[in-house]
């Protein structure tokens, strides 16, 4: 997730501080010293975060906005100058407008900010107890400002390192940004739950089968250049820095199952599906940034088997070979998979659904357009007639029964002298028929029963003719 340094710079920030009893320093540089220790590590073992800059007092200032460029921040938060009163509110309210400009509103944000322990507690209770403080232990000094900065890097800017395996092939990957735990409030003695430092691959699956499943999370999966002295990443980081070409360079002449896994599932259009867990699964695939960079990603599902509702129970899924008999028959070829229920769902099916007026009154303009019509369009005429009974039948409304049944006894009044004689037959039936069904009578009322075309000796004669 992005970070954003929120930096005090009132006068308050310029009261000295005495170090070690001899030389003085002043608050703001104490903070500098401990934001340079952070940006220092996050330029070695944290390089994909975005992070921002930004100065407040009574007014708020973007200084730096949201780059991987360690060195113009470093730069930046050097060149700080010194303002009026502090205002934590204002500066709040920039943050929030420059997270929502550059993230939207859905992407959670980690907050640096220096100001009184009351303020943060209130706004940690605001945020539904969502964050932490860090506080210095024992008197402001150099020592201890590291040491608060240390704890920091150790619970939100520690990379994740994992083993990608699949067989006997493996690699060591970072997965970033790290996941965070999962607490499911429907369990009875909720837990946290982290995935597994070792990421076993259980199978693959077709981009087309898996679709697009509800996820929580999404991360960039990045083989370790272990030749490097320092935990720098290999191919697939899209920084412009010479450093990260470098080890893009050295890590590509070396062979690594990430990089096949990634080619693979990019060629073969696949994913990839991981165990991180206990009943804990993730899918691996192949994202494109561009036209020439893409990126192994790792999206998390819901802990369960029946995260992927379409699918079914994970645990279930298994090669067509382990199975007693084909359930696609003898040519799969062309099935698909995984196996389609027999029954379709309601949400496949063709629902008729009234919100606004024009729905239903297009709905009755079709079966008068095809009662108009007949006998040439007898099946479309009771197909939309069956279609308005069943709905309103669902919606309880028998009303509509009776007024559509009046508006075909109407329509059978103003048939022209050269109407074919079948189509008063028709609209006569089809009339009574709603009639008995807006009386609310269970022997004329059932919802599966269909209105059929009433056999008139001129529908038999042109059916013989046909």
């Amino acid at each position: 997730m992005p970070t954003v340094i929120l930096m005090d710079v009132s006068l308050s920030m310029a009261r000295p501080v005495a170090v070690d009893g001899t030389e003085e320093y002043q608050r703001k540089h104490l903070a500098i010293h401990g934001l340079t220790m952070l940006l220092e590590h996050m330029a070695t073992n944290y390089k994909l975060e975005f992070t921002a800059l930004v100065a407040f007092s009574s007014l708020w200032e973007l200084m730096v906005p949201f780059t991987r460029d360690y060195n113009t921040l470093q730069e930046s938060l050097n060149n700080l100058e010194d303002y009026d009163k502090t205002c934590l509110e204002s500066a709040l309210g920039g943050v929030n407008s420059i997270v929502h400009q550059e993230w939207g509103a859905s992407v959670p944000c980690q907050l640096q900010n220096s100001d009184s322990l009351d303020c943060l507690e209130q706004l940690i209770e605001l945020n539904n107890n969502e964050g932490q403080i860090f506080t210095i232990d024992g008197p402001l000094c150099l020592k201890n400002v590291q040491s608060m900065f240390g704890k920091l890097i150790d619970v939100a800017y520690t990379p994740f390192h994992a083993v990608l395996k699949c067989g006997h092939l493996a690699s060591d990957v970072q997965v970033f940004p790290r996941p965070e735990p999962v607490i499911l409030e429907e369990d009875t003695d909720p837990v946290p739950r982290t995935i597994n430092t070792d990421l076993e691959l259980v199978g693959f699956i077709e981009v087309a089968d898996i679709a697009s499943p509800p996820v929580l999370s999404r991360h960039l999966v990045l083989p370790i250049a272990l030749n490097k002295e320092a935990d720098e990443v290999g191919t697939g980081v899209t920084d412009d820095t010479e450093d990260d070409n470098s080890a893009n360079q050295i890590a590509g002449k070396m062979p690594n199952f990430c990089v096949l896994l990634h080619g693979s599932l990019k060629v073969e259009g696949m994913v990839a599906i991981v165990h991180l867990g206990p009943d804990w699964f993730g899918m691996l695939y192949s994202q494109a940034d561009s036209k020439k960079k893409s990126s192994l990603m790792m999206s998390l599902f819901e802990p369960g088997l029946d995260s992927v509702p379409w699918v079914g129970k994970l645990s279930y899924l298994g090669p067509i070979s382990d199975a007693k008999e084909n359930p696609y028959g003898e040519d799969d070829s062309k099935s698909p998979f995984p196996l389609q229920p027999k029954s379709k769902r309601s949400y496949a099916q063709n629902v008729t659904v009234w919100i606004k007026p024009s729905g239903l009154q297009t709905d009755v303009q079709k079966i008068l357009r095809n009662a108009r019509k007949l006998p040439e369009k007898t099946p479309t005429f009771y197909k939309e007639l069956n279609r308005l009974r069943k709905a309103a039948l669902a919606f309880g409304f028998l009303e509509l029964l009776k007024g559509v049944a009046d508006m075909l006894d109407r329509e059978c009044t103003l048939l022209p002298d050269t109407a074919h004689p079948d189509a008063a037959f028709q609209l006569t039936h089809a009339a009574q028929q709603l009639k008995f069904a807006s009386t609310g009578k269970p022997e004329h009322s059932v919802y599966d029963h269909n209105i059929t075309p009433l056999q008139t000796d001129f529908s038999s004669s042109s059916s013989e003719r046909l």
